[in-house]
Formats: structure tokens, C-alpha cells, sequence
């Protein structure tokens, strides 16, 4: 009984927050579209063909249904024409690529790719089909030597380092703010930097976050949050548009005293988190839980994007004891819940993980999200149109339209109904030109 009590005390709380203020959503259009653009974009080369692709099945990246035997025009480093064979009409001149049996799909985004200074795993990525990547929180300086190693790379969408208070989780890969102004002048730096995005870190007061989001909203840059031990519905009504981790949500769906005495235990000790999380989201059930409704209503109507990293926390039974097992378990559940309540869903792989040999991070967490209920093509749409909305660049990428850049992927088989065929890319597309993977072009 005062368990539920205490839930009850924190859907009201909850409620309560959800009309502070209006999400930055809601208020996208008020000012005039920014173009976002990728730091290496000056780096990529450019194609300067016409090619018609005739033959293969068509998954376009708005999630409607497939089209069969289809012809995609691409001029130079733009797609041109879009549709089924015979009613496309093929340009005279143009260079025909016959790829029946292939599914063609947009160049495919990671929403949270961490480097690690890295000299080969962007090429590594771009291969298996991941045109773009945004890491949120890596200085932009590092990137440096991959830029000039002369290999083809991925779209870079770079946030700079992620705004921290003091002391910082990570050091190396932190710009510390200790109030509101000093959290607007670091967007202001970040952004005279190149930086495509903002990513907070938890512990940042409420106030420090919504200067930041003020900030960078003035410059049409989207702000991200790991949040772990603040109020993420807090943090959401400041200005956020978007969670990084599924774990963001513990401290929310937790009575407020144990939230509060998680918080300390985390503050007085950084590493208590590792543990504690899967100690926080044991506790849980969500069948008739109304905080849990409660917050997926509010992220609904927020519009806030959600890349849950699941794969960053994958526990099995043969690598985790029965509470982090259980608590994995109902990381899998919430997320699923989110994306049936009308949440959107993007994918993020965190890139190093326990369950994924090197470079493949990406396609199990698509196999992750599978495993908390979303359909193949809605994996895919997160993986690409709804990626490129989080990046704020879904008018040039993130789908297969006329107008956009020819960012492509052509893998054998059908993904909808296996999700395994996208780990094997036979043709990979960057702004109109091919990509090394498995054959030669």
C-alpha cells in the first residue's frame, strides 16, 4: 500500500510538470529552419554520374510499403527520381545498374557513436551501410587525424564535448559549466566550432539547462541529455529534444525519496551508477504502473526522441546476475511501451559493447529494439528518416525522395523479414559515389 501511495504522489507531481512549459517541439517552427551541416561535409566527394537502379526492392525510409522492382535515378550526388521501373523515365546517357535481388534503403544513421579515437572504425561503419554518425561528446579536435587519413568516412555530426558540472564523469570528453551564463557561452563556443548538436550531462542544475537550450535553439541546434540521477520531465520542460539511455528515466519512475537517496549515492560516487541502474530498473513492473503511463504521454506530446543505447546495458543470463537480467528485461519493456505510446524511437549503438564484435554495435541494437517490440520497418525508419529528424537534417537525408542526397545502401534479401541480411551492405552510396565494401564498383 505505501508503494502505491508513493506512485500516486508521484503522478501528480508528474502531471503537474507536464504544463510548465511548452516543448521546443511544439515551438520548432517559430523561428526560420537552420541548415545543419556535417563537419566533414567539404571532404566528401562528390559523384558526377547519372546511374538508374533498376530491379531492386524499394524501402524508402517513410515506412509505407516496399516497392517492388523499382528505378531510383541519381544525378550527381542527388537522387532524381524515385518509383517503380516503367513508370520512371531513365535518363538518356545515364549509366544503367541492374540489382535485381537487392533491397535498396537510405544510408543509415547512429544517433550515439562514440569513436574512441579510432583510426579505422568510421571507414568501418560507412562499409556496413551507416552513412552518417553523430557523437555526442567527443571533441572535434580528435577527429582530425581520421579526417586526414584520406579514407572514405561517414557524414560527421559532432556535438564537441557534452556540458558538465564538476566533478565530471569523463573528464577527457567534458566542458565544465558551473552556472547558466557559463552554460550559454559554451554554446556559443561549441556552435562558432561546428558543433551540428548540444549534448547535457547529468548533475546540471534545471536552470543551467534551459539557458543552454535557449542557446542553442537560437542557433537551430537540437539538445540532447544523459541524464541518469536528474528529473528528466524536469529537464524535458527546460527545452531538451531528446534522451540518450533508456536509463535517463529511472530516477522519474522511482518514489521520490528513493530517487533522492539513488542521486546521492551517485554524486558521492560515480561508479555507483554502474551497478545501481540495474538495481533501480529491477524494482519495476509496468503492467498498471501509472508513472510509467504518465511519462510516455508526456514524452508523446513533447515529441522528445528517445535513443535508448539498449545494447550499451545488455545483460544475458551467462554475463549478469538475476537482477541485472531483470532489470535489462524491463529496459526492453519501457522502450517498447515508449514507442506504442507514439514516443519516437531513434537508434544509437554507443559503438563499444558487450554483445557485438567490433564495428556491429548498430545492427544489434536494431536487433535489440526487435526484442522490445518494433516491427523490422519500424527499425528501420528510427535507423533513418526518424535519425535524420533528430539530426535536423531530414530535409537532404535520411530517406529515399527526389531532392535528397544519394546516400545509399543495397543489401541481399529482405530486411523486413530478417533484420541479419543488413549486417552484410553489397553496395554503399555516399553523396553519389560507391564506397569499398565487398565489391568492386
Amino acid at each position: 500500500m505505501k508503494r502505491i501511495c508513493r506512485y500516486a504522489m508521484v503522478v501528480v507531481l508528474l502531471a503537474s510538470c507536464q504544463v510548465e512549459k511548452p516543448s521546443n517541439a511544439e515551438n520548432a517552427g517559430d523561428g526560420p529552419r537552420v541548415i545543419i551541416h556535417e563537419l566533414n561535409e567539404n571532404d566528401i566527394p562528390k559523384g558526377n554520374k547519372v546511374i538508374a537502379f533498376v530491379g531492386a526492392t524499394l524501402i524508402d525510409g517513410l515506412g509505407g510499403d516496399p516497392i517492388q522492382n523499382s528505378c531510383v535515378i541519381v544525378r550527381d550526388n542527388k537522387i532524381e527520381a524515385v518509383g517503380k521501373q516503367g513508370e520512371v523515365k531513365i535518363p538518356d546517357g545515364a549509366q544503367i545498374e541492374k540489382v535485381e535481388g537487392l533491397t535498396i534503403l537510405p544510408g543509415m544513421f547512429d544517433a550515439h557513436y562514440h569513436n574512441e579515437n579510432s583510426a579505422t572504425l568510421p571507414a568501418v561503419y560507412l562499409r556496413h551501410g551507416i552513412t552518417s554518425v553523430r557523437d555526442p561528446g567527443e571533441w572535434n579536435e580528435s577527429y582530425a587525424g581520421v579526417r586526414s587519413s584520406g579514407m572514405p568516412l561517414p557524414r560527421l555530426f559532432l556535438t564537441g564535448p557534452h556540458l558538465n558540472t564538476y566533478p565530471p564523469a569523463y573528464p577527457e570528453d567534458a566542458m565544465i559549466v558551473q552556472d547558466a551564463e557559463e552554460g550559454r557561452l559554451a554554446v556559443e563556443k561549441l556552435y562558432r566550432e561546428g558543433a551540428t548538436a548540444i549534448k547535457v550531462y547529468y548533475g546540471l542544475p534545471v536552470g543551467t539547462i534551459k539557458a543552454i537550450c535557449t542557446a542553442a535553439h537560437a542557433h537551430g541546434l537540437p539538445v540532447m541529455a544523459h541524464l541518469e540521477i536528474s528529473n528528466a520531465v524536469d529537464a524535458i520542460n527546460a527545452g531538451l529534444d531528446g534522451i540518450e539511455h533508456v536509463t535517463s528515466f529511472g530516477t522519474v519512475l522511482l518514489p521520490p525519496y528513493e530517487a533522492e537517496q539513488y542521486k546521492q549515492r551517485v554524486l558521492a560516487d560515480n561508479d555507483a551508477r554502474k551497478r545501481g541502474r540495474y538495481e533501480v530498473w529491477d524494482t519495476f513492473q509496468f503492467e498498471n504502473n501509472p508513472v510509467a503511463d504518465s511519462l510516455i504521454r508526456f514524452l508523446a506530446r513533447k515529441k522528445i526522441f528517445l535513443s535508448p543505447t539498449l545494447a550499451a546495458f545488455e545483460k544475458q543470463t551467462d554475463h549478469g546476475d538475476s537482477i541485472e537480467v531483470h532489470a535489462f528485461k524491463n529496459m526492453l519493456t519501457f522502450v517498447g511501451l515508449a514507442k506504442k505510446g507514439g514516443v519516437p524511437i531513434v537508434l544509437g549503438s554507443h559503438t563499444f559493447v558487450a554483445h557485438a564484435e567490433f564495428g556491429y554495435a548498430f545492427y544489434r541494437e536494431m536487433e535489440l529494439l526487435q526484442a522490445a517490440g518494433l516491427s523490422n520497418m519500424e527499425i528501420i525508419v528510427a535507423a533513418t528518416l526518424e535519425n535524420a529528424r533528430y539530426f535536423r537534417v531530414d530535409e537532404r537525408l535520411g530517406s529515399l525522395e527526389k531532392g535528397k542526397l544519394a546516400d545509399l545502401v543495397f543489401v541481399e534479401g529482405d530486411p523486413l523479414k530478417d533484420l541479419r541480411v543488413l549486417r552484410d551492405a553489397k553496395k554503399v552510396m555516399i553523396n553519389g559515389t560507391w564506397v569499398a565494401t565487398n565489391e568492386t564498383h
